[in-house]
């Protein structure tokens, strides 16, 4: 999504965010008949903006808008006549204004010809200047009911600041006075005194805090024109601007300048410069102060955030009470605050401000005397901190040194992303190329498990493109780019990249093995079927002369992977053995990714059962780990299996968030979209599935991901013929279908087989759709995929009722319908279901009316809205009544589970725990275990244990489906996938 226009110029939110309560206060206070309010905080906090907002808010008001400024001529009064004088033309006053008013005159002119006469001046300054106040007053209140607003208090001159003590001793009923004023050295004010004499008693005072990071949240995606941004951005930009509203707005400012479209990582704001008018607005603070304060002050931005004292005593070379004294007027100044006993920079710009005040020569030297300093201390040394000064102080060497240690330490904690961080910092410096090339091929395994793939990538390509690299090198880095490039998404180039990198591989076996192993994938469009085999029975041959545990269990999960793709019916039993493997269960990552890849590859073949059995596991394994991208590939994968089995409840919102989670996660970001227009086109929402499975298809297609290209295809097929565009579904239907023939994996095309019967069927034209669906049918035959089963018995169906055989085509419908039910696949069961119901009306069977009631049931408790409205156009055309069961009022599920009882049991049958279900399905632990209670004393069990054999998806409802439908037969999907 590009950022909006109007957005990135302003660089200011259109809404106010995070400030409702304070809002609140404002606009209370200001429709009370009289009062001063004073809205207080740090610069660029938002004190401005809520006033702002208050005036937008009560428009019927009279505002007179005043600005304090720094340096500004000895004028009386300035402020509120400039306040006056802006509001000039619009200023409405009585005819009879108090004489005193007249006084004036020689300050405003513009409205002199309102005002009474002049009085003649007084010869006591101090009683005209009191005139003059009262003459304000009286004008102020004669336009009300009005507000003053006067910015910026702490600049306000004294005049200025005894007319509002004037004000808050002579309240009017008619005008509110707002004042803004920042908090920094604020007490010291005489502001303060002079509102202590309001008879009214105190002035109401609103404070403005930092903003949350949920709110910052907010106002950076309206000011980035509503693009969604990932927490690792949301939480950088927090941190980096301490939840300062205009700061925010200030960095989102210049990052919008150097990247004006989306998607915004947190490593953009890594090396910001402080933006200049802030800059501008804390060097003033700082060069109010002595040179040798800056220069301690200095020292302590080298150090970060909270300096250490004494550490900072020995790189500025000063005693203790110096430095003391020096961070003790950093304080007053606001540069600095105290936190737990200890200094501390406001927030980390002001820091930066401090650190690029100094000279270059100045923050080196004390770079190096710092990491000199922390290198003669106590074992084990800080090698992080050292690295940063040395890196700064200008030392290449020792930085590099420093920071491959540091990735050591990273790497020894399972923190990836900081070791390829530092890594990648390494590389930076210029080094000789045999050390370029070690120092490579450490980042490469980080940078795939660390998510730094942006940045590694190009590292490896100038690596490659040397020709001095050698052999074996360029065989490890070819291998590197070629998994980066997959983490990417571009599956197409990292396939080539890593088929290049096998016969440099020779050295290296198990590296081999490995590679081999991912080519067995398929995942990539171009390589047949034939080809993942040939890759892997070379993995297999390989791993085994190695003898190495961990690559032949990988080479194993990959193989598995392949079988369970095209159908193997010997793919379930293999995963099934090597998830019970010692080898594999002590690797809860290997564990938890395989059997999440697995739980997607069985459903696409019908069996979820086996999906939520394997999505359980993976849960299990995964939970150890704390790993947020394998724990939204399981919120991913959940989603699909709720889709399939129908449990649509919420799920819509659910799969945008994944799909917003997973934005920068190219791997798995593809297959969220897909599931969103999948769910999309069932729930009716046509122009916006439509539009969202064309991207899907462009962009698998660019990327060369065959998965989700055809499925995205067939789906896309069916929604258009369900839009009436039976050529477009041809269309795509054929394109997909040429890509299953090109790949070999026959498995995948039955649902676009079906969708092109259907639609030729709508044209008056099988002949095509004959020849291809004998084609298919043969290919398909002793495969394991029981959903395909159930589809090929729907299209031989329809080819037997086009050639008039109607106990045939309801027989073989029948069956498909049965074997749906068994697997719990809602919505393809509830199409079959009310084709049959169709059919069985045009043949005057008596079945027909109650087959389209259930499907209407069916339909109507997922939420497909496109096919409630088709369904009731077919009862309406046979004479069938309509029902409308849930108009009026919640429905009462009476002996039936609801369908959240049912997404519930689902999950506790699977063997999730309630925390886990709780999470998943956002409810409280105790409402789970009410639903999973309510479960068991419907379904007639006693134990959680028990759900899973009540739940078998061969007992339908009550009254879903009549007795009409033939039970399975020797034409079932369950026993064949024989001809026609």
């Amino acid at each position: 999504m590009s950022v909006d226009a109007s957005s990135r110029q302003h660089g200011v939110s259109s809404v106010l965010v995070g400030r409702r309560s304070e809002l609140d206060r404002l606009l209370g206070a200001l429709r009370a008949p009289s009062g001063i309010v004073v809205v207080e905080g740090e610069a660029g906090i938002g004190k401005s903006r809520l006033v702002a907002e208050a005036m937008a808010t009560e428009p019927a008001t009279t505002y007179f808008l005043g600005q304090c400024e720094m340096v500004q001529e000895p004028f009386l009064l300035g402020p509120v006549f400039d306040a006056i004088r802006r509001s000039a033309e619009r200023l409405v006053v009585p005819q009879r204004l108090n004489p005193v008013t007249g006084a004036l005159v020689p300050f405003l002119p513009e409205i002199a010809d309102r005002l009474p006469p002049e009085p003649p001046r007084l010869a006591d300054q101090a009683a005209e200047r009191h005139r003059l106040y009262r003459g304000v007053t009286a004008l102020l209140a004669a336009a009300g009911p009005a507000v003053l607003v006067l910015e910026d208090l702490h600049w306000a001159a004294p005049s200025t600041v005894e007319f509002i003590a004037f004000l808050a001793a002579h309240p009017s009923s008619t005008l509110r006075v707002v004042l803004t004023v920042r908090t920094e050295n604020h007490d010291e004010l005489a502001i303060w005194e002079a509102l202590a004499r309001s008879p009214l008693g105190p002035a109401t005072r609103i404070p403005l805090q930092p903003l949350p990071a949920a709110d910052v949240r907010r106002l950076a995606e309206n000011i980035l024109g509503g693009v969604a941004l990932s927490e690792s951005f949301v939480s950088s930009l927090s941190e980096k601007t301490a939840g300062i509203p205009f700061v925010v707005e200030e960095v989102l400012r210049t990052l919008t300048d150097e990247v004006p479209a989306a998607p915004y990582e947190a490593d953009l704001l890594a090396g910001l410069a402080v933006p200049t008018a802030l800059r501008d607005m804390l060097r003033q603070r700082l060069i109010s102060l002595d040179e040798r304060t800056q220069e301690i002050l200095c020292g302590a931005a080298v150090l970060g955030m909270q300096p250490d004292e004494e550490l900072l005593g020995r790189i500025v070379e000063h005693d203790a009470g110096t430095v003391a004294r020096a961070l003790g007027r950093g304080m007053r100044t606001g540069l600095l605050f105290e936190s737990a006993g200890r200094c501390r920079f406001r927030h980390a710009l002001v820091r930066q401000t401090v650190y690029e005040a100094a000279p270059a020569p100045l923050r080196r030297l004390l770079h190096l005397r710092a990491a000199h300093s922390l290198q003669a201390g106590p074992q084990p040394h800080p090698v992080a901190r050292l690295a940063h000064h040395f890196r700064l102080g200008g030392k290449d060497s020792e930085f590099v040194r420093n920071a491959e240690a540091a990735a050591d330490l990273a790497i020894g904690r399972g923190d990836d992303a900081t070791a390829a961080r530092f890594l990648l910092q390494a590389l930076e410096v210029e080094l000789p190329l045999g050390e370029r090339i070690r120092l490579a091929r450490r980042l490469g395994p980080v940078a795939v498990h660390g998510l730094a793939q942006s940045a590694a990538v190009p590292i490896l390509q100038a690596l490659l493109a040397d020709r001095r690299v050698d052999t074996a090198s360029r065989g490890d880095l070819r291998f590197l780019l070629g998994r980066l490039l997959r983490q990417q998404g571009d599956l197409r180039q990292a396939y080539y990249e890593i088929e290049q990198a096998i016969p440099d591989l020779v050295d290296s076996p198990a590296s081999q093995a490995l590679a081999s192993a991912i080519l067995a994938v398929p995942l990539v469009s171009g390589p047949t079927l034939a080809d993942h085999r040939r890759h892997s029975a070379n993995a297999q041959r390989l791993a085994i002369a190695t003898g190495d545990p961990r690559v032949q269990i990988a080479v194993r999960i990959a193989d598995c992977s392949l079988r369970l793709e095209s159908g193997d019916p010997s793919g379930r039993s293999a995963a099934e053995a090597l998830l019970a493997e010692p080898a594999l269960l002590v690797r809860p990552r290997e564990v938890g990714r395989a059997s999440l890849n697995w739980a997607q590859e069985v459903l696409d073949l019908g069996d979820l059962q086996c999906a939520e059995t394997l999505l359980a596991k993976g849960i299990g394994a995964i939970e150890q780990l704390e790993d947020l991208r394998l724990a939204a590939v399981i919120h991913l994968t959940a989603a699909e299996i709720e889709l399939a089995a129908g449990r649509w409840s919420g799920l819509l919102e659910r799969v945008r968030r994944i799909a917003a989670e997973l934005g920068d996660f190219a791997a798995a970001q593809l297959d969220a979209q897909f599931l969103l227009g999948r769910l999309l086109a069932r729930q009716g929402e046509s122009a916006e599935a439509e539009l969202m499975l064309r991207e899907v298809i462009a962009s698998a297609a660019a990327r060369g991901a065959i998965r989700p290209l055809v499925p995205a295809r067939a789906a896309l097929a069916r929604l258009l013929l369900d839009d009436g565009d039976a050529a477009g579904a041809v269309e795509q239907a054929l394109l997909a279908i040429d890509q299953v023939r090109a790949k070999g994996i026959w498995v995948w095309g039955a649902d676009s087989v079906l969708c092109l019967v259907d639609a030729q069927q709508s044209l008056g034209r099988l002949e095509l759709a004959r020849r291809l669906s004998d084609e298919f049918v043969g290919r398909l035959t002793g495969t394991g995929s029981p959903a395909a089963a159930a589809t090929v018995l729907q299209w031989r169906a329809i080819f037997a009722r086009a050639a008039g055989d109607h106990e045939m085509a309801l027989g073989l419908l029948g069956n498909a319908v049965a074997d749906l039910t068994r697997l719990g696949l809602a919505h393809e069961r509830g199409l079959a279901v009310a084709r049959l119901g169709e059919w069985q009306c045009s043949s005057g069977n008596v079945a027909g009316p109650a087959n389209l009631a259930a499907a209407l049931r069916s339909f109507g408790e997922l939420g497909a809205r496109r096919d409630i409205a088709r369904i009731c156009r077919v009862m309406r055309s046979n004479g069938v009544p309509v029902p409308s069961p849930w108009r009026g009022g919640r429905r009462s599920y009476g002996a039936t589970l609801s369908p959240r009882e049912r997404e519930v049991s689902h999950r506790a049958a699977a063997g999730r725990s309630n925390q886990q279900i709780a999470t998943e399905l956002q409810l409280s632990t105790r409402t789970v275990e009410s639903h999973v209670a309510s479960a068991l004393r419907k379904l007639g069990g006693r134990s959680r244990r028990e759900l899973a054999s009540l739940l078998t998806p061969t007992l339908p409802e009550p009254g879903e489906i009549v007795d009409a439908v033939a039970p399975p037969g020797p034409n079932s999907a369950a026993n064949s996938m024989t001809g026609r």
